[in-house]
């Protein structure tokens, strides 16, 4: 008798393993599918995305957009798409963008972007990927690669089509002439090992990589085993050692009127070596270093700078500098191989100041041409044009000429392989009216351009 109770309980068992395997199967396949790698926010005209050896699909809200797919837009039309690392991207009209590389996961050391510009141009502005990592992101184009770190920019490509624009997308208005490229970086990092980073007011750390671009207003910290070389606009340089915290609390330049200039600096904490520029030669009241302890003034010279907590010690190793102490109005003046150590109970000379590993920066070699120099382009130049609107961006050409890009800067890989900065802001590029890819209503704005009441002077953000 009780063989039927256990073949009811073998059968209720069966069925339940029948039922539960193609459940567990198709959850294994479902988390083993490939995932879309980004969505699109929005699109006019005609577009399409498509996969290798698919249909195009139509571009459209809410269309799930997959890794390797190919992005174009007709005359017309534009889309704004955002990818899974919260990259968001507006295509202009007649341009193809293939996603190469979209992978990302929270945390992931791997993640990696790779786009492919085969015509056309787009706005972006950059999420995780870029941020992760320094060699994370890039754009492949036909003339150049564009390294991603971290940022808002332009990029388009100029194929006869870029002059006619500039002509065109004043709506029927006067034309203003092109305002030139005004420079807003106080310095570019040369050189640097282990950890360096730049913190603005009210903003998270940025990490700071070979030709990144320091700005007034940012204090700049090394780790405990870095250290990094600064070329300013003014040719002066500095090089920071090793659990350094330094501000640049104000830099203005023009090479015109160097006397105009400022440099302003403080030292909180660590070590510097110091070579001054045009400014101190131009103007050397106009040049100042703040420490714990003492304002120091420059009279066209080279200095070490060191601070402990609130002992700070000074030595020239070229010119001459003044030292003032805190509370007090006598002025120290110190001469080549002379110093001073500095501590809130009083002063005393030191005839040397040892900075084992930091190297003196007018040692380090320096091509200030290739970091700041801009260049005569005409709009008609045909190539690759990029506009950082915050950021940094390194752009190479296939012939290894290279320029690094910040905020407000313009670069250009010109068909012939040069790596060029535009002494003007193009007119296609400041008048061009692809939504930005953070704004909240495009399709607002394509209702006002269709009805011809965007300006030129209208908000672009």
């Amino acid at each position: 008798m009780e063989t039927w109770p256990r073949l009811l309980r073998s059968l209720r068992l069966g069925v339940v393993v029948l039922v539960c395997w193609p459940l567990w199967t198709w959850a294994q396949a479902d988390a083993a599918a490939p995932q879309p790698v980004g969505e699109v926010l929005f699109s006019r005209g005609v577009g399409f995305a498509q996969s290798p050896g698919q249909t195009p699909r139509t571009l459209g809200a809410g269309l799930p957009l997959w890794e390797g797919d190919r992005l174009s837009t007709a005359s017309g039309g534009s889309a704004v798409f955002r990818l899974s690392d919260g990259t968001r991207m507006s295509l202009r009209p007649q341009s193809e963008l293939v996603l190469d590389t979209v992978r990302f996961r929270q945390q992931a050391e791997d993640n990696s972007l790779t786009l492919g510009l085969l015509r056309g141009g787009f706005r972006a502005i950059t999420g995780l990927i870029s941020k992760g990592s320094e060699r994370a992101a890039r754009v492949n184009t036909p003339t150049a690669t564009l390294g991603i770190r971290g940022t808002d920019f332009d990029a388009r490509i100029c194929a006869g089509d870029c002059a006619s624009d500039s002509g065109t997308l004043a709506s029927g208005q006067p034309a203003s002439p092109p305002r030139t490229v005004q420079p807003q970086a106080s310095a570019k990092v040369v050189q640097v090992e282990g950890v360096f980073s730049a913190t603005a007011p009210a903003q998270a750390p940025r990490r700071l990589v070979q030709g990144s671009s320091v700005y007034p207003g940012e204090w700049l910290e090394t780790g405990p085993q870095a250290q990094a070389v600064l070329a300013f606009r003014d040719q002066s340089r500095i090089s920071l050692g090793a659990g350094t915290r330094f501000e640049v609390r104000d830099f203005a330049f023009d090479a015109e009127q160097p006397a105009e200039g400022r440099f302003l600096v403080a030292l909180l904490k660590g070590t510097v070596r110091v070579l001054t520029g045009l400014i101190a030669k131009a103007q050397p009241r106009n040049v100042s270093f703040k420490t714990p302890t003492a304002t120091i003034g420059i009279r066209g010279t080279g200095i070490d700078l060191s601070c402990e907590s609130a002992d700070c010690r000074f030595f020239t190793w070229l010119g001459a500098m003044t030292v003032t102490p805190d509370g007090q109005t006598a002025v120290q003046v110190l001469e080549a191989g002379q110093g001073l150590l500095v501590t809130p109970t009083g002063m005393s000379p030191i005839n040397e100041l040892p900075l084992p590993g930091l190297e003196r920066p007018d040692l380090v070699p320096v091509d200030l041409k290739a970091l700041f120099a801009s260049t005569a382009v005409d709009e008609s130049t045909q190539g690759v044009y990029v506009f950082v609107r915050d950021g940094h961006i390194e752009l190479t050409t296939p012939q290894g000429e290279r320029v690094h890009l910040g905020r407000g800067e313009v670069g250009l890989a010109d068909n012939s392989g040069r790596a060029l900065r535009p002494l003007l802001l193009p007119s296609f590029i400041e008048r061009d009216r692809t939504p930005s890819p953070s704004s909240n209503s495009p399709l607002l704005g394509s209702v006002l351009e269709a009805a011809g009441l965007r300006t030129e002077t209208q908000c672009r953000r």
